[in-house]
């Protein structure tokens, strides 16, 4: 295993003593420098397992894995100090400042007392978090926690950086606002290994591995994942709804279709979406419902998770 900052093979990890049952199992990655992978999932997928091993807080149970070169096995203290590490769970002290958070998190990754000063306020200014120095973080809103705990893991400016669900829990400004921060990251030539459970999230990484069950299903850029389906993608509203969904079940020349909020992502043959699109149409005239949207629409990756999860026979609900 060579070329790639991380690197994992057949990476397996075992909690229970049950021993047909994994966390994860037979994980293989290969991330090269400089990128921003996410690793894409729902809870309990083993996400956070995955970033708990390459991050040196447990030990796998089967398989290989480097982290800049270094073997997390036998190398994991020459691992830790080139590393960021913010976990799912607010994991600062509460009752300490921010300015005092991150003072502690500088002092126990060594940063240099000549650095100290200068790397606080550029961290401080990078998070936007210099008018809020002096507020307790146990006061702090979510949106703001995560920027602290962003902050501390960035303090002693590491190669890698490992976010399990960062924006989980927090407000959509704030979700902005956190990965136009991350994308920033990435340009000072940080590599950033991001695990989320929102598919649109899994849009704004360079490439993303789809986990599920503890298994790794698909690997590759958002577009070309998307661009592999072997189907297009029909969104229809109409009212009622019964009727719509009436209409939608009964077509010989839909392969699946499902609802998302008030209307349904209608798959199709490429070669057929324009006449299943006609005959909706008729149909729902037939039917006397009322139709607000009738269209082809692009794949997102939703459709990719929903489509890899349905391969293995697995319930995406």
């Amino acid at each position: 295993m060579t070329g790639f900052i991380v690197e994992t093979h057949g990476l397996t990890k075992q909690y229970s003593s049950d021993k047909s049952r994994y966390a994860i199992q037979d994980i293989d990655l290969e991330i090269p420098s400089g990128e921003l992978f996410g690793l894409i999932g729902p809870d309990g997928a083993g996400k956070s397992t995955t970033l708990r091993i390459l991050s040196t807080v447990i030990m796998l149970t089967k398989g290989q894995a480097k982290v800049a070169g270094f073997d997390i096995k036998k190398d994991a203290e020459k691992i830790r100090p080139i590393i960021g590490y913010m976990p799912q769970l607010f994991s600062l002290y509460p009752d300490l400042s921010v300015i005092e958070n991150m003072n502690f998190f500088a002092n126990i990754n060594q940063v240099p007392a000549k650095d100290k000063k200068d790397r606080i306020k550029e961290m401080l200014s990078f998070t936007r978090l210099d008018r809020f120095q002096s507020r307790r973080a146990g006061n702090l809103s979510g949106g703001m926690k995560k920027k602290l705990a962003l902050a501390c893991s960035l303090i002693h400016s590491p190669k890698i950086l490992f976010l399990d669900e960062p924006s989980t829990g927090v407000d959509p400004v704030s979700r902005r606002e956190l990965w136009t921060m991350l994308a920033d990251v990435v340009q000072q030539g940080v590599t950033i290994v991001v695990s989320t459970p929102y598919m649109d999230e899994a849009e704004r990484c360079h490439r993303v591995g789809i986990i599920y069950q503890g298994k790794l299903l698909a690997i590759g850029a958002p577009q070309e994942l998307e661009q592999s389906l072997p189907f297009e993608v029909i969104e229809v509203k109409a009212k009622p709804r019964k009727t719509m969904r009436k209409v939608v079940s009964e077509m010989d020349d839909v392969l699946d279709w499902r609802p998302v909020g008030d209307r349904l992502r209608i798959l199709a043959h490429p070669n057929k979406v324009k006449k299943v699109v006609r005959r909706l149409g008729r149909e729902f005239s037939k039917n006397k419902a009322d139709v607000v949207l009738l269209r082809q629409s692009s794949r997102k990756m939703e459709d990719v998770f929903v489509y890899q999860v349905s391969s293995i026979g697995g319930s995406h609900e």
